[in-house]
């Protein structure tokens, strides 16, 4: 069985979604209907640009929602996929997770699109710019980048692991000194290579509890329907499906690891031999050949990759 997993920030890109849309009435209706629920031409913004304006976490969060959607109606239209027949989960990094809660039901698209231009204004906002950093660790265990992150932040400051992506990726994220410190600790235990991100804020670090509060407040008017198939959720790496327990965790999201590893790992304990990346230029399908090579990948993002997915359901 499959597991359809959407991507998170980092994964926009100018023209994003165009060869679908020019392909896809299917697609043209999701563009059209987040272009509507936010009053804003975001597709107009995703197909032409100019970067710097895509890139600002409020645009990007909701248009990587948006491609990844798109690319999930022309299927379920065009192809006949269903996924009580073709799916056994969905998973999502970050953002993807909202992503993956509309694929399958649980948000309707326009309330996704309207949460995460809420979301991304509130992580923005959270800290003052300049004040928060994240940094890559590469060839790192996480044990090691887990304690670089402590010793840090016992000198002052806030600095945590919060993404665990693949084995010898982890991602820091706090205060500037902290971060900056932990990365000369993580050299120290071994890191190859310690890499500043090109972020607006430091995300998913206990910096980020206003957004939090902002979120809770968001998600508690919205309407949240079991989802088709499970969740692996992030924050736990293990399977969600009620309402109730899906807002809680979007929630601590925002403050929480990605526990991105070890979901992936749960996937073949709980049926799937096979992911799908809905969007998202392959960034979660090369993480996931890391965490379990013995699980087949799949990538869709242009025409012709949903024609030769077809075949396969």
């Amino acid at each position: 069985m499959r597991a359809f997993i959407f991507p998170g920030q980092g994964s926009q890109s100018v023209g994003m979604g165009r060869a679908l849309a020019e392909n896809f009435a299917a697609a043209r209706d999701v563009f059209e209907e987040v272009d509507e629920a936010l009053k804003q031409k975001l597709s107009r913004l995703m197909w032409e640009g100019p970067d710097s304006e895509l890139v600002l976490t409020e645009n990007a969060q909701p248009a990587i929602m948006t491609a990844s959607l798109a690319v999930m109606r022309v299927l379920e239209c065009e192809a006949g996929l269903s996924f009580s027949r073709h799916v056994r989960l969905v998973a999502g990094h970050s953002l993807g997770e909202y992503s993956a809660l509309a694929a399958s039901g649980a948000f309707a698209l326009a309330d996704a699109a309207r949460l995460l231009r809420t979301r991304g204004r509130a992580m923005q906002d959270a800290v003052a710019q300049g004040q928060g950093a994240m940094s890559a660790l590469l060839g790192i265990e996480l044990a090691d980048a887990e304690a670089a992150a402590v010793q840090a932040a016992a000198q002052g400051g806030v600095c945590v692991v919060a993404n665990d992506n693949a084995p010898g990726q982890v991602v820091i994220s706090g205060t500037n000194d902290a971060v900056e410190r932990a990365g000369r600790f993580a050299k120290e235990k071994g890191a190859k290579r310690v890499i500043p991100l090109a972020v607006s804020a430091p995300f998913h670090c206990p910096l980020m509890q206003p957004a939090a509060e902002v979120m809770r407040e968001a998600l508690g008017v919205v309407a949240i329907r079991p989802p088709a198939v499970p969740l692996v959720a992030n924050v736990t790496a293990a399977e969600s499906i009620e309402p109730d327990t899906i807002r809680r965790l979007l929630v601590e999201q925002i403050t929480s690891r990605v526990r991105w590893r070890e979901s992936v790992l749960a996937f073949r304990h709980l049926g799937v031999d096979t992911t799908v990346e809905s969007g998202g230029n392959k960034v979660l399908t090369g993480m996931v050949k890391r965490i379990d090579r013995d699980l087949a990948t799949v990538s869709l993002d242009a025409p012709a990759d949903i024609e030769s997915f077809e075949k396969t359901l």
